[in-house]
């Protein structure tokens, strides 16, 4: 019961400070939303994606392709558009899109690179081509020293 009444704090803590990362020695959370962060980029995206909505619709005359095209693009974009929710902790990672969750245990990954946005955990050793399809990219929230460090302490035990 205890362990429970313990998730239940640090979710409602996690509710009120969405935006703010949320860490202790062992447990790091937070989330990230690009759309709000990137102004210009996201007014430039939209315009972008109206444009190709309207081109789809003026090439083909229907309706349903154009809202099938609608429905392509938003889905593939969505983790630019929705918000996306990290946590780490001893065992693992947990990423929670706006319909899917991945869970990944450290011991899956043997390497990382850090770049300014994020950082991408591969599994494996050296770099490879393939290492961005089966790692997976964790983006900062103004947290880019602790997400760093945590996945230092991971990387090396």
């Amino acid at each position: 019961m205890r362990g429970s009444q313990e998730e239940l704090i640090r979710d409602c803590v996690f509710i009120e400070l969405m935006n703010e990362p949320i860490s202790s020695e062992s447990f790091l959370k937070w989330s990230t939303h690009p759309v709000k962060k990137k102004t210009l980029v996201s007014i430039l995206v939209i315009l972008f994606l109206f444009f190709i909505w309207i081109l789809v619709y003026l090439t083909t005359q229907s309706l349903f392709f154009t809202v099938l095209s609608v429905i392509i693009l938003l889905g593939s974009l969505s983790s630019f558009f929705l918000p996306t929710h990290y946590e780490l902790d001893e065992k693992k990672i947990k990423i929670k899109y706006f319909l899917a969750t991945r869970e990944k245990n450290w011991s899956m990954f043997r390497s990382f690179y850090a770049d300014k946005n994020g950082v991408l955990l591969s599994p494996f050793e050296k770099p490879s081509r393939l290492e961005n399809f089966r790692g997976i990219y964790i983006r900062f929230n103004q947290n880019k020293d602790q997400v760093v460090d945590f996945v230092k302490s991971k990387m090396q035990k």
